[in-house]
């Protein structure tokens, strides 16, 4: 135990953790949410993308990550949404201003 806790601190920062496949997009005021969690420790890191869809075909996208851990994976695209959605609500187009 000692070793796998001392290992995680002296690794190197080159390693991502491994991506999970992407959900289904979910439709929100014009926005796209897909959740795109992290496998992390046995636990699911919130991870994801907000889409704009233009009717050009230039869709706009903001990556959407937070530090929250799930331990389920139906748990975390839940949590995703939901903080996606509050996002979307709060941020608006504001969130591509620096992108």
């Amino acid at each position: 135990m000692l070793r796998k806790l001392l290992g995680g601190l002296f690794q190197s920062g080159d390693r991502k953790p491994d991506q999970v496949v992407a959900a289904e997009a979910v439709e929100y005021r014009e926005y796209l949410i897909v959740s795109q969690p992290e496998s992390q420790g046995g636990q699911y890191r919130v991870s994801g993308v907000i889409r704009k869809p233009a009717a050009d075909g230039d869709d706009r996208e903001f990556r959407f990550e937070r530090s929250d851990l799930c331990p389920s994976r139906e748990a975390c695209d839940a949590l995703m949404i939901q903080k996606a959605q509050r996002f979307i609500d709060e941020m608006g187009e504001e969130m591509f201003a620096s992108h």
